[in-house]
């Protein structure tokens, strides 16, 4: 198996879970996630954020704020005449594709006032089922602000998911998303774990008050025993911080031992600033193999 930092998209493209799992394990904690909100107006307004996320160094893209039972991907061509957009957006950007689905809890203790969302883009047998059909390669279950997911939830939507998703799971919280209990413990990656997560969130170090190196070193370490991956998440709007704060980020996070180092979308137009992409690629993996990926054709 190829490494995922090396791997030519034509490779990319053809693997299966369980290979693009070893190709990320493989990458030693060199991989890089960009989140984009889908449905807003993307940056450059005829390309897709996605396009744009991996022209400056994610070798993985996550459509964020998408309905998946009626989806739209701002800047992607020929939508109306009833393609699989999310089959489309693969070959254009040259990147596995996952979404994000919400594990909503109707009884959670909410800390500010609840953010509805649409049902396609809950964590329901429904959607899980329709991002199968889909070809997407891995969904990452979990909470934007004021959702009122819990962790409970989620981990109960991993279950649902492991019996009507084949690809990839990831799983865990980037900030609070607005309920009033701990973001992370190990109890709770430990229970992630054992219902069948392939990749455990951690909330980047500097992100969350109070996430420490020990504290994600320690999950990360409970995860790799398990042989599960670790992804840090830059969920907190920092992402738009100034590339100083996202290379010491991004160095806390490699020292922690983290498999893929996420960041969010609070940039320009639902993505992350491209130059914050460039410096956490850069900063991970050095100027060679963050041109290497910036660089690879689509084509080869």
């Amino acid at each position: 198996m190829k490494r995922l930092i090396s791997a030519d998209v034509s490779e990319i493209l053809k693997m299966n879970s369980k290979e693009l799992k070893q190709s990320i394990k493989a990458s030693d904690g060199r991989v890089v996630l960009s989140e984009n909100f889908a449905p807003r107006e993307s940056w450059v307004g005829e390309i897709t954020n996605a396009e744009i996320a991996a022209s400056f160094g994610a070798d993985l893209i996550l459509l964020n704020g998408i309905d998946v039972l009626n989806p739209e991907i701002a800047g992607l061509p020929d939508q109306s005449k009833g393609e699989n957009p999310f089959e489309t957006l693969r070959k254009l950007c040259g990147r596995p594709i996952g979404v994000n689905l919400e594990p909503v809890d109707a009884s959670a203790d909410m800390m500010e006032e609840r953010c509805e969302i649409e049902v396609g883009r809950t964590a329901t047998e429904t959607t899980l089922e329709k991002i199968n059909e889909s070809g997407i390669d891995f969904v990452c279950l979990t909470g934007n602000p004021g959702t009122g997911v819990t962790n409970e939830a989620i981990i109960e939507s991993v279950g649902r998911a492991k019996r009507n998703f084949d690809g990839l799971i990831f799983a865990g919280k980037m900030h609070s998303a607005g309920v009033s209990e701990p973001v992370i413990n190990l109890d709770f990656v430990k229970r992630l774990i054992e219902a069948g997560a392939d990749v455990i969130l951690i909330p980047s170090i500097g992100t969350v008050p109070g996430i420490t190196l020990e504290m994600a070193h320690d999950a990360v370490e409970l995860c790799h025993l398990h042989d599960v991956l670790a992804m840090s998440a830059i969920g907190t709007s920092q992402e738009g911080s100034g590339i100083e704060t996202i290379r010491w980020m991004a160095l806390q996070n490699k020292i922690a031992g983290v498999d893929i180092q996420h960041i969010g979308d609070a940039g320009y137009s639902g993505v992350a600033p491209v130059e914050n992409i460039f410096e956490l690629s850069k900063a991970i993996r050095g100027l060679r193999h963050t041109v290497s990926k910036m660089s690879r054709s689509i084509l080869r």
